[in-house]
């Protein structure tokens, strides 16, 4: 059996050579150069990729029978949720995290629960069966029927895949598998890009559900090539401060889901369990007012959340007053207090300003520019806002109170909790002008604020 060349190409011009070196002889540039497998002479296509994402040939859009995709519900309501309802019939799933934070263990419940009904294969790439089993036993988790095997060679994977016909693959995980195909070492790119494509090309042929778990960078990056992330049809981000009890499993893509769907979780001593009433977990209670603090109603994919937002505005003897915050965006920080001082009279150019979202949460929407204003101005002149009032809001550059996606729903939300009165954007009231139970205090411009502080 002759022995297959080794191939080298460069990411930055596609130039290939047969050896590596640190600049490509093409281009000039450096580091560029990868590991490929070749195609054997006389091939018109590469077998491995050829019809990949299924048969060939030309048809039209009416022809193609649009049939709803099957679901398996992996037992655990709030993962189902970030999925889209459940676990889809030959699809891939990517579940990225830092270390520690949970992801292998919430993967073994959900197996555990999927084992009951289907035949699930769990394939650790990372520990021995012998751990695996500790952690099933810690937790109490109750699946005899579940399969394991460690191995790490994606073709031997694929060969018992394929004997024992599973309906959910777990691969724990994806930067510790390689392929006989290269000879560069596990978790570089060319291992990681062409595992990843084996593992999916089997995933569509077989209709099996595929789950990846992925190590992030230090900056919280999926690691390997960024192509990993297209290749898959589903990627969730495992969140959460490892010295917190609560973690959140985000939806950053989601081909059979809503994006950016969100999932709560809570790590206790038999593993993580689910928060039903995430707002609950996000707002503390205070004893009497304080000052600095306002409710707001954000928006995670499909569910209405309430956090509680948090400024401190202390008098600055530094040259440069600091504008920190945690869980929002700090350069929008910096945008609300010039609008606040142009159009609002307001200046905080002396003042230290810290904005936090408690409980760990991070907010990306804009709707939560009016709630960053009204905290900072509650501290900033130490008057408590009620402790039955919401807000949500953008704030423009011209000073004007603009509407948020939803508006409806997220004051249903604020008075099913409770909360007796509301100051939103105008185009946000409902068309009925009223929400049972809630006071709705709708304001257009940025000055309108002082009238309710």
């Amino acid at each position: 059996m002759a022995k297959s060349k080794k191939q080298y190409a460069c990411t930055a011009c596609g130039a290939t050579t047969p050896q590596w070196s640190g600049q490509c002889s093409a281009c000039q540039a450096w580091n560029t150069l990868e590991e490929q497998v070749p195609i054997a002479s006389g091939e018109s296509a590469n077998p491995r990729v050829r019809n990949y994402a299924g048969s060939s040939g030309i048809v039209t859009l009416d022809s193609v029978e649009a049939s709803n995709d099957k679901r398996t519900p992996t037992g655990i309501s709030e993962l189902d949720r970030v999925l889209g309802g459940g676990v889809v019939e030959g699809s891939v799933t990517l579940l990225g995290g830092d270390p520690g934070i949970g992801k292998s263990t919430l993967l073994l419940q959900a197996l555990a629960s999927l084992t009951q009904g289907d035949n699930c294969l769990y394939v650790s790439g990372e520990e021995s069966l012998h751990q695996i089993s500790m952690r099933a036993q810690r937790l109490a988790i109750q699946a005899p029927s579940l399969k394991l095997v460690a191995e790490t060679q994606v073709e031997r994977i694929i060969d018992l895949a394929s004997s024992e016909r599973p309906s959910v693959v777990v691969i724990d995980s994806i930067q510790t598998m390689h392929t006989e195909l290269l000879q560069s070492a596990p978790g570089s790119v060319a291992q990681v890009r062409e595992s990843a494509a084996q593992l999916v090309r089997f995933a569509k042929q077989s209709n099996t559900a595929l789950l990846l778990v992925g190590h992030v960078t230090k900056d919280g990056q999926l690691a390997g090539p960024r192509v990993l992330e297209h290749m898959v049809d589903s990627v969730l981000s495992f969140e959460g401060d490892t010295a917190s009890r609560y973690r959140v499993v985000r939806a950053i893509k989601n081909r059979f889901g809503a994006v950016n769907e969100l999932g709560v979780f809570v790590m206790a001593e038999n593993g993580l369990q689910e928060v039903t009433n995430p707002s609950a977990i996000f707002l503390s209670r205070h004893e009497e007012p304080v000052s600095g603090s306002v409710i707001m109603v954000t928006r995670e994919g499909t569910r209405p959340l309430l956090v509680e937002v948090q400024a401190l505005v202390d008098e600055s003897h530094l040259g440069n007053p600091r504008r920190v915050t945690l869980g929002l965006e700090q350069n929008r920080l910096a945008m609300l207090l010039a609008v606040l001082h142009r159009h609002g009279g307001i200046a905080m150019f002396d003042q230290d300003v810290f904005v936090n979202v408690v409980g760990g949460m991070r907010v990306t929407e804009t709707a939560s520019d009016l709630a960053v204003v009204m905290a900072a101005l509650s501290s900033l002149r130490n008057q408590p806002l009620p402790s039955d009032l919401v807000v949500f809001g953008e704030l423009g550059l011209a000073g004007e109170i603009r509407p948020v996606p939803n508006g409806e729903e997220r004051l249903k939300t604020a008075a099913k909790h409770g909360f007796k009165r509301a100051i939103i954007p105008k185009a946000n009231a409902p068309k009925s002008g009223r929400i049972d139970g809630l006071q709705l205090i709708p304001i257009t411009r940025i000055a309108q604020i002082f009238d309710h502080l």
